[in-house]
């Protein structure tokens, strides 16, 4: 009890104790004054509809908001903004917005939640939500989601790429600097995101390296202490092409790439639907690290930001789960920053439709409550940091289960399943070796098909060797007197509770039953040394 102590206090804190601005180090965000790791755990928050405003105002007041983000352990905000938002509609009132659009129900609802907010102009209004994100101690990222006001994103929306209809590079430069420069003087904005999915006929490398490396530049100028964030091709799926020219060092240490990924991205939903989980999910990752996952490795090394991804939480089905488990074990693995799509639960207007609901959003269409707790709870591990590359500590491993968000602590001899702050810190070198209880004499161990697993003195008995098996490396299996594997399963029987089952769909079984399998014995063993 005392080690699962030590950690709520330990990832309470480890967000709050860095000063500002945030530079970057090889693969990692850093503060800048002491090199320590810096993890972005963001939520994005929707502001570049036709409207030009954050989402919600209408429905609680900004505070209340800001404040509901805080509580649910985020310690950023991803801020969608439109180009001409600046440089064609810096003059507009949110009253004349919403006006022109004939928003007159959501116009009431601000002047009752935000009284005052309907008198600033578009910008000044952008502003207040942004002072008061910061006045809750979370930072802000700045994205330039599209040009013009609208919701996002389609091949032929005229926003795709530079030369579309309303994407003009040279306003967009202009764009950048305004904003850039409008947050010179607030630490807390650490970062900018260029551009959000380029996509669109017009794509292509050679007019990206040409673009993304001025817009770098005009960032960077207007303010040097912002973090500049680079998104790729085919809505920011795909780097692969810096395989072959990688973008050169446009400056020191503030550069920072970011992706997205969707259980529909690439035309993939069906996937879920046609292979095991183990199988659509190691594609999923091995397309991944293609595309994007090798720009955190070698000599170029620089950080990813994963800054959109999300599911469905209304009804959620097979596909949703077993992607977001794929996802979030990865994310947790790889340890990478984040930022959900979305906050907001509904929408001033969208695609012509006045207060429609966003069934991604994390808060319900009355931004009163989490729409989704059990989505909530599989965020819990990675909004935290796991790696720190300063630690002068030795790696342990956590026993995950992504498709839940739990982990696998220790408490004396037994072993559970429970929240993600109270894991316990394993040892495991290589396969066919034990699973040690860091600080002990105590080893993972089997006593059965269909039995608890509990903890024992004896390490070296075959029934404390575990072997990471599927080539998602999602099963933790121990061999049986049979020969056959046992593997880690959550006991649907109990919530706390950790059994040794016959392992399920393992790679030489892809049976039609596999599709249908329970996620029961999704465990992964992920590194940490943040202690």
């Amino acid at each position: 009890m005392k080690k699962i102590l030590g950690h709520l206090l330990l990832l309470s804190l480890a967000n709050l104790c860095f000063s500002l601005p945030l530079s970057t180090r090889s693969r990692w965000i850093v503060d800048d004054h002491s090199r320590a790791r810096v993890k972005l755990a963001c939520t994005n928050w929707a502001a570049h509809l036709e409207p030009m405003l954050a989402e919600g105002l209408d429905k609680k007041p900004v505070d209340h908001i800001a404040t509901h983000v805080k509580e649910m352990g985020y310690n950023c905000v991803r801020l969608t903004w439109a180009t001409y938002m600046f440089t064609r509609y810096a003059t507009t009132t949110v009253a004349q917005s919403f006006r022109s659009l004939e928003l007159h129900e959501a116009a009431d609802g601000i002047a009752r939640n935000n009284p005052g907010f309907l008198n600033l102009t578009v910008v000044d209004a952008q502003r207040a939500v942004v002072e008061e994100l910061v006045r809750k101690g979370l930072m802000v990222v700045l994205d330039n989601h599209v040009s013009q006001p609208m919701w996002c994103c389609g091949d032929h929306d005229g926003n795709g790429f530079f030369g579309d209809e309303n994407f003009d590079a040279n306003e967009w430069l202009h764009g950048l600097e305004i904003v850039a420069k409008r947050y010179k003087h607030t630490p807390m904005v650490v970062g900018m995101s260029m551009r959000n999915e380029l996509r669109g006929t017009l794509q292509n490398s050679s007019v990206w390296y040409k673009y993304v490396q001025k817009g770098a530049r005009t960032i960077h100028k207007a303010n040097p202490n912002l973090l500049v964030i680079v998104s790729g091709l085919h809505y920011d799926l795909s780097f692969e092409f810096l395989k072959q020219k990688p973008l050169k060092k446009i400056f020191k240490n503030k550069l920072v790439f970011e992706f997205h990924r969707y259980a529909f991205s690439t035309g993939q939903r069906n996937l879920w639907l046609t292979q095991p989980f183990h199988t659509a999910c190691d594609r999923i990752t091995r397309e991944i690290e293609k595309e994007a996952g090798f720009l955190i490795k070698g000599e170029n090394a620089a950080p990813l930001f994963a800054s959109e991804f999300g599911i469905k939480q209304v009804e959620m089905g097979r596909v949703e789960r077993l992607f977001l488990g794929c996802f979030v074990g990865y994310l947790a693995e790889m340890d990478l920053d984040w930022s959900v799509w979305a906050l907001q639960g509904g929408y001033y207007i969208r695609d012509g439709v006045r207060g429609l609901d966003e069934t991604y959003g994390m808060l319900d269409s009355d931004w009163s409550s989490i729409r989704n707790p059990d989505f909530h709870q599989q965020l819990q591990l990675i909004q935290h940091k796991i790696q720190e590359p300063n630690s002068k500590g030795p790696t342990y491993q956590i026993l995950y289960h992504p498709l839940s968000g739990r982990c696998i602590h220790a408490n004396n001899s037994e072993v559970e399943v429970g929240d993600c702050l109270g894991f316990s810190e394993w040892s495991h070198d290589e396969n066919g070796h034990s699973i040690q209880l860091i600080g002990t004499e105590l080893c993972l161990s089997t006593n059965g098909k269909g039995k608890a697993v509990t903890l024992s003195e004896d390490c070296n008995s075959r029934e404390s060797r575990w072997e990471l098996v599927s080539n998602t490396k999602f099963q933790v299996a121990n061999r049986d007197a049979n020969g056959d594997y046992l593997c880690l399963e959550w006991d649907p029987n109990n919530s706390s509770r950790v059994v040794a089952n016959k392992c399920f769909c393992l790679e030489q079984d892809a049976s039609i039953n596999c599709l249908h399998s329970p996620q029961t014995q999704w465990f992964k063993l992920i590194s940490g040394n943040v202690r």
